[in-house]
């Protein structure tokens, strides 16, 4: 179908949307730095796009950042309504001798929602992800399944959970850009219990420990999320920072030390926040355009995007960003709100940065008959001369 296009630069012209700058030229951005880790990526949390990676869908084992997902369905369920923090939740024998990292619950005792969350996020704690798992699914076998059916929504291809915590399991595996769309879900879903991430320490029955992401102390732009070691995986870390509205997301994933997953995660920090910046372009459901509408009980429909969108660029380079529209060129009613009835690019030069689809805002009704002959034999003749 034939379309109509508009474009536009992006300063200032989009309703709600503008860029503000301290520099008047881009920067010249280097070969990003080299990162002794396995698997590793960078994505900025608000646009999606990948600013650094290596071997990021290698399968490994993702240790202790399989919690993410089990805290995940947790704030999910806790969102909806169908989980409180004050729920008490029974400790089994098995969630009790569950070794490794713990937040020393005790067998038989009954333990908050809201301490066995803080127990997994803050210290990581075995035997608190199994005991919500069994909460919420009866077994941890039955969570695992569930974790799973969160991936596939999620869209993360190459990950399959076979436990609650990540100790070491057969086929239990996933990857660095699995990982990090998983992190960009935590930080962006559920804000209300994103505040535990940056939380440092934690005290449970007399016992205080504090949070293993000691980025927390090191990187004052560092608010979450999670750290991950077995001998099999390594040292893993996922990171949340923000700086100037940008939030970028880390994951590094077999790196040789503590010391080591921090150093590098530092690197793809520096580079991320030293070299791009990032910006709203639109917002949600807000008018771009007006289309001419034929045939309906008014004779203009709102067009926008069904969600934020932003882009990712070299600092100091948004004011040659610029957007093209491409609207169906005949609109007919009745039109529905969310039918699509284009396309909205973002481009800089010739590379696209972003591909949405134009959609009503709003319902438009079939005007009535006299309207509608009209408007029809005004586009015959606009068919005609045209």
């Amino acid at each position: 179908m034939m379309k109509q296009i508009f474009s536009a630069l992006l300063v200032l012209c989009l309703s709600g949307a503008g860029f503000v700058h301290a520099q008047t030229s881009p920067l010249i951005v280097p070969a990003p730095p080299m990162v002794a880790a396995s698997s590793y990526i960078m994505i900025d949390a608000f646009s999606g796009r990948v600013l650094v990676e290596h071997n990021a869908d290698e399968r490994l084992p993702p240790a202790s950042l399989t919690k993410m997902m089990t805290a995940y369905i947790a704030e999910t369920e806790l969102a909806a309504g169908r989980l409180q923090l004050t729920d008490q939740v029974r400790i089994s024998e098995k969630a009790w001798r569950t070794g490794g990292s713990k937040t020393f619950v005790l067998v038989d005792t009954d333990v908050a929602v809201e301490d066995l969350m803080r127990g997994i996020v803050i210290q990581s704690g075995n035997d608190a992800s199994i005991a919500l798992a069994e909460h919420l699914a009866g077994s941890e076998d039955n969570f695992a399944t569930v974790m799973n059916q969160y991936a596939q929504r999620m869209g993360l291809s190459n990950t399959n959970f076979v436990n609650a915590t990540g100790l070491p399991a057969n086929n239990h595996y996933s990857t660095a850009r699995d990982m990090a769309i998983l992190a960009t879900h935590k930080a962006l879903d559920h804000p209300q219990y994103y505040q535990w991430y940056s939380e440092r320490e934690f005290t449970f029955s007399g016992i205080t420990q504090p949070n293993r992401n000691t980025l927390l102390w090191q990187n004052p732009s560092v608010d979450g999320l999670k750290t991950g070691h077995t001998e099999e995986a390594g040292y893993c870390l996922v990171a949340s920072a923000v700086e100037e509205g940008m939030r970028l997301i880390t994951v590094v994933m077999g790196t040789s030390s503590n010391a080591a997953r921090i150093q590098e995660t530092q690197k793809l920090l520096s580079y991320g926040f030293r070299y791009f910046e990032s910006s709203k372009v639109q917002d949600a459901a807000t008018s771009l355009h007006a289309g001419r509408i034929w045939g309906g009980e008014v004779d203009e429909v709102a067009l926008g995007i069904a969600e934020d969108l932003y882009v990712t660029v070299p600092k100091g380079s948004a004011n040659s960003v610029r957007t093209v529209l491409e609207v169906d060129s005949q609109l007919e009613a009745p039109v529905r709100t969310g039918q699509v009835l284009g396309e909205l690019r973002v481009l800089q030069g010739e590379e696209v940065l972003a591909v949405r689809e134009l959609i009503a805002l709003q319902d438009v009704e079939r005007g009535g008959f006299f309207k509608r002959i009209w408007d029809y034999i005004t586009l015959f003749f606009i068919g005609i001369f045209s």
